[in-house]
This record gives structure tokens, sequence and C-alpha cells, in this order.
């Protein structure tokens, strides 16, 4: 009886604590990965003409520190049910490329059941599955890249233990519900013109270009675009007939093209852009590392680190580097 009881802990200790990326020193193993979703949440999803099994979706920015819940309704498009403010994420804005380089990920990824972690150290978590084909092909690396609780992160994206209370229990009833993975789609920023042009000279310019073509796709169809990868970007789209469906890397398949109205949108945008920059328009913004809602930031000033870790993490996990937190150059009007 012992010995399983020791191999019990043993497996638990490995399912639950990670060598790199989001991970502290607290082991809270009290079960909370069944926790129902809130009536209030169940009520607007009645409003909005959605139920609890509808397939979710999920959106991420960066500079705005906001993350967003969509679900699909009754009449097959998604719609926003949620908009959680982001007490932390850490880094710069641009992609994750190595282990310990603090960057939260920038793409499109796919979270199945088996990245949800009922036991995470930071409350409840899921786990974006980084790298995914794209990155690994580029040779990046990283581990254990989530969504989860409190307001710490080191390559994470944290949005306190009750905001993710909340997602989790929706995420997950979907995904019991038959739903095979949502998708996650994380920004820098939202891909409008003004903040476009405010990185025209960034050097992850054009990779985030590529992710504004997914981005107006949701916004157009108000359905996940279908992403596949090739020549080390990614390419959103379903495949021309005849082409094979597996993901391809080293060659570009070809694609049908993109709906009008997403083509259209695109255009306008960059036109906007470049009229924006012949306008003279220049706004930068530099992060020391990462950045938080102003939500939780105008409590850091305030009251101070130790009282924002308590009203954000049932654990008391520490703000990760508050200094840096409160140097956040971007806030929203």
């Amino acid at each position: 009886m012992k010995i399983r009881t020791g191999l019990h802990i043993s497996l638990l200790l490995l399912n639950t604590v990670f060598l790199s990326g989001c991970v502290s020193n607290t082991l809270d193993l009290t079960d909370r990965g069944s926790i129902s979703i809130p009536a209030k949440v169940i009520a607007d999803m009645r409003d909005k003409g959605m139920s609890a099994k509808d397939p979710v979706l999920v959106r991420i920015f960066k500079k705005e520190s906001e993350l967003e819940l969509w679900k699909r309704n009754k009449f097959g498009e998604y719609t926003l049910l949620r908009t959680y403010p982001m007490c932390r994420w850490s880094g710069k804005l641009g992609p994750k490329k190595a282990e310990g380089d603090r960057q939260a990920p920038e793409g499109f990824y796919e979270v199945n059941y088996s990245r949800l972690n009922p036991n995470s150290q930071y409350y409840l978590s899921f786990d974006l599955g980084y790298p995914n084909k794209l990155e690994r092909a580029k040779g990046y690396t990283g581990t254990a890249l989530m969504v989860h609780g409190a307001c710490s992160s080191s390559g994470c994206f944290a949005i306190t233990d009750e905001y993710v209370a909340e997602l989790y229990s929706i995420v997950r009833e979907s995904l019991k519900a038959g739903q095979t993975a949502f998708q996650v789609q994380s920004y820098p920023f939202r891909m409008e013109p003004e903040n476009l042009a405010a990185y025209r000279n960034d050097p992850n310019f054009d990779f985030w270009l590529d992710l504004k073509k997914g981005y107006d796709y949701f916004q157009v169809t108000r359905q996940p675009p279908t992403f596949n990868f090739c020549e080390g970007r990614y390419r959103f789209g379903h495949l021309a007939e005849g082409e094979l469906p597996e993901n391809v890397l080293d060659s570009c398949p070809t694609f049908a093209p993109a709906p009008e109205l997403v083509a259209a949108r695109t255009a306008n945008d960059l036109n906007a852009v470049t009229s924006l920059l012949m306008q003279g328009y220049a706004k930068t913004y530099a992060y020391s590392d990462g950045g938080m809602h102003p939500k939780y930031r105008n409590i850091l000033q305030e009251k101070g680190a130790d009282f924002l870790s308590k009203r954000t993490s049932s654990s008391e996990v520490p703000v990760s580097r508050p200094k840096a937190a409160l140097s956040d150059p971007f806030l929203p009007k």
C-alpha cells in the first residue's frame, strides 16, 4: 500500500511540475477540474443563443492585455461571450523563439482535452501546444506555455484565478461535448491599421501580416480559419481541390482563394496603413518585460504587489517583475 501511494504521488508530481515555462513553488492538489460554469454565464449564453456544449474559440491580444472567449451560437456563427482583462504577460511584442526568452507565443494553436490541467500550479490552466509545427520547423524551443491563473508570467498568459476558473469551465464543457480541439489565436495587438502603422518598421512586421490574414478571415466570416504551413509561413484557408490535406512546410500547396470580403478587408486595411504613414503617423511602444491590463496596473500602483497577488491568486503567487509591469507603455483608451 505504501509503494502504491508513493508511486501515485510521484506520477502526480510529474504531471504538475514542469522544468520550464510558467511554474511556481506552491503545490496545491485540491480538485478544481470539475468547477461548474457560473450561472450568470449560462444565462448570458442563453441570451446569445448558445449552449454550454457549443464550440469555442480564444483570441489573445498582448498590447491590449485582453483575452477574448468566443462561442458558436445556434445560427452557426461565433459570437463574443467574454473579454477577460489579462493580469500579466511577459516579454515583448513578437513571437517566442527560444526557451527562457520570456516571450509569450504569437500564432495559431489547437487545444484539445489532454492539454487541460486541472491540477495546475496556477490554479487551472491549459497548454497552448507551443511549439506548433511551423515553430518546430523554424527551430523554436519552449515548453509549458499556458493560459493560467494568478498574475505571474514567464512566457504565459495569466488572467487571475477567478477568470481562469470561468474560462476553464466553459472550454472544458465544449471539449467534453465533442469539440475535438478549440483554436487559440495569439496576436501582438489587434490587427487594425493604426497598430500596423505604429509597428511598420518592426522586424516582425511580415510575420504579423501573415497573422493578419487569419485575423481578417475570422473578423469577416466569424468562423475559425483553417490554417496550414508552407515555406516557413502561415497559410489560411482550405486547400484547393486535388491537393493533399497534410500540412506542408517545405513547399506551398495551392490554397483556394480567400473569400472576396476577407481579401477586400485586408487590402483596405493595408491601404489605410499606407495613408497613415504618408500623413506622418508615428506612435511606438517599447516594452521592458510584458504588461498588464490597466485594471490590475492601477491596483499594483496604488496597493502594491503583495496586495495584488492576494487579489488574483488563491495561493498568493507573487506578481512577476512588478516594476516591469508598471513600465508597460500602453494604456488602452
